[in-house]
């Protein structure tokens, strides 16, 4: 029999700021598939929280930057060969745009024009195609 794969439920902010979208770039990861690709920042849901509590929580915690989260964007539903991933989206406005690492170790701010030219992690592709096609 096999084993089923592990869950997860993220909560992704795509953050604008003057036409500009923040992208972050994952560290070194055993994980060949997600190590260094960029991705919008955000994390895990705790329990009893809401997705914008969730997100309000991780952007403060990862980048130290406070956002107001708005408009929901896609769920997407994503296989990675150890784990299923559901990551909820949704813009967000920052109110500074300074930046400060503690997870990450780039990050850009670009228009929706230059996404492409960023090697993204597979599950963050569905936004970002969302993002150029909107």
């Amino acid at each position: 029999m096999q084993s089923q794969k592990k869950k997860v439920e993220v909560v992704a902010a795509v953050i604008m700021h003057n036409q500009k979208i923040l992208c972050v770039q994952r560290g070194e990861n055993k994980l060949e598939y997600i190590s260094k690709k960029f991705e919008f920042p955000g994390g895990k849901m705790e329990d009893g929280e809401t997705k914008k509590q969730t997100i309000i929580r991780e952007i403060k915690e990862e980048l130290n930057m406070d956002i107001i989260p708005g408009e929901q964007l896609k769920t997407v539903e994503h296989e990675y060969p150890d784990f299923n991933l559901t990551m909820h989206s949704f813009i967000s406005e920052c109110l500074s745009t300074e930046v400060f690492l503690s997870e990450h170790i780039d990050y850009k701010w670009l228009a929706v024009s230059e996404l492409e030219t960023l090697d993204w992690a597979a599950a963050d592709l569905p936004i970002v195609e969302q993002l150029i096609n909107s």
